[in-house]
């Protein structure tokens, strides 16, 4: 039962850490927190995979959930899982929320569940809910992101392109 609560714990510390470039959603919120464990050792591994292979802050991603783990009394290490590949659909539904609350257009659920490797033509616009947008860049902020503008309210945004 010990051990029970510890994991429990354990997945409630990792789960909070934020993303280092939309540090208003969670590891947890991206669905790039994968799984936490606990070894034979008792060593809390924390599994973690990067929104794409070439993503700037994965190291910084796994330094945090690490650090935020031992900070908490844990022994820990985070390992990286490449396969299966992130998937934009393992982003709940209040990180969906908190990317519009925040003014960035969340990725549509995959159809087909295949990759996108290009951001759509047109999007919802998170700020007034047209799709009357239009792509301005295939890159917007970060690397994951692609930069939209919409034509009705006008206001730019990003859409976060990934799937």
């Amino acid at each position: 039962m010990a051990q029970d609560d510890t994991l429990t714990r354990a997945k409630a510390v990792a789960a909070q850490v934020p993303d280092p470039e939309l540090p208003f959603l969670t590891v947890a919120d991206l669905g790039i927190l994968r799984d936490v464990s606990i070894d034979e050792t008792g060593t809390v591994v924390a599994t973690a995979s990067p929104t794409y292979s070439g993503c700037p802050a994965v190291r910084v991603i796994e330094e945090s959930i690490e650090k935020a783990l031992r900070d908490a009394g844990f022994q820990a290490r985070v390992e990286r899982a490449m396969s299966p590949p992130w998937s934009s659909d393992w982003i709940t539904a209040e990180g969906r929320q908190k990317l519009r609350d925040n003014g960035i257009a969340p990725p549509g659920e995959s159809t087909s569940g295949m990759p996108v490797m290009f951001a759509k033509s047109s999007v919802t616009c998170p700020a007034c809910d047209s799709t009357e947008t239009e792509k301005v860049s295939e890159f917007g902020s970060t690397p994951c992101k692609a930069q939209y503008r919409c034509r009705q309210c006008l206001e730019p945004f990003d859409y976060f392109k990934c799937i």
